[in-house]
């Protein structure tokens, strides 16, 4: 069953669903949810054998795991998710390419946590109506299939302007209908520890509360980024022993301490625990 614990996770590793002898791995290297890929990591000759390999290996898996399945669109949807249906040890699916509400509702599965993957401009466009369907979790983000699709070179500057824009409904849109925080993209560049870590940094501060991995190497720096500082844990503390002792209002450290700064630090301490 879906839980609480694939709502706050903050590092999730893809695993190719051709790999699955990589499962245990994934699960071993912290990763807080590990998502098998039966999209964009299988060849298209490839699927149906791959959907066999998973079918077997759900046969005897117990810790949770995620399902990317293919897109709505495809004629493998209804396999993969017939396949998910059965399998108790899959918590949730992950649906790429999501487009319209009507997709995002065929994907839902009882008892299973709904991801949907907003990659493409009619998916952005569409991000109010998909945020409102029945039993979403979370809302995923595509970024370099939506670059694709937008025509915009992938990794510049101006990329990153108008990916924000689709950012910042994900964002919006999540907080609106109660979700889950959304999940930021891949960062490809997986060897350089220090962009991946500054790209983390970067989406935990807009208000993304997570990120999908490629490598395990991702794993520790995505982590620390969505995770409170020693420096920020000492202040809410501080902020919290105030309030017991000053009540509502009163200045900290020369600044004013109010409801919302209360409740950032509460918010920081939830976090960190």
């Amino acid at each position: 069953m879906a839980s609480r614990a694939s709502r706050d996770a903050r590092t999730m590793l893809f695993v190719p669903a051709t790999r699955l002898e990589r499962v245990a791995k994934a699960q071993a290297s912290g990763a807080d949810l590990v998502i098998i890929d039966l999209e964009d990591a299988v060849a298209e000759t490839d699927k149906a054998e791959a959907r066999r390999a998973l079918a077997d290996f759900l046969e005897h898996a117990s810790a949770p795991l995620f399902v990317r399945t293919n897109g709505a669109g495809t004629d493998h949807f209804e396999a993969d998710l017939a396949l998910c249906s059965h399998a108790d040890a899959v918590t949730g699916i992950m649906l790429p390419k999501a487009e319209n509400a009507e997709d995002v509702q065929r994907a839902r599965l009882d008892g299973k946590a709904l991801w949907p993957l907003v990659e493409s401009v009619r998916g952005v466009s569409n991000i109010p109506s998909i945020a409102t369907c029945d039993g979403i979790e979370r809302l995923t983000f595509g970024a370099l299939d939506l670059s694709l699709d937008l025509g915009a070179e992938a990794g510049s500057d101006g990329a990153v302007t108008v990916l924000d824009q689709c950012r910042a409904q994900l964002i919006l849109h999540s907080r609106l209908n109660r979700l889950a925080g959304p999940v930021e993209s891949v960062e490809p560049d997986f060897r350089n520890t220090e962009k991946v870590a500054a790209v983390a940094l970067r989406a935990a501060q807009m208000g993304f509360t997570g990120m999908l991995c490629i490598h395990p190497g991702q794993i520790e720096p995505v982590r620390r980024a969505f995770s409170p500082t020693d420096e920020q844990l000492a202040w809410a503390r501080r902020v919290v022993n105030g309030v017991a002792e000053h009540g509502a209002t009163f200045q900290l450290d020369g600044q004013m301490v109010d409801e919302p700064v209360i409740q950032r630090a509460r918010r920081l301490i939830a976090a960190a625990e």
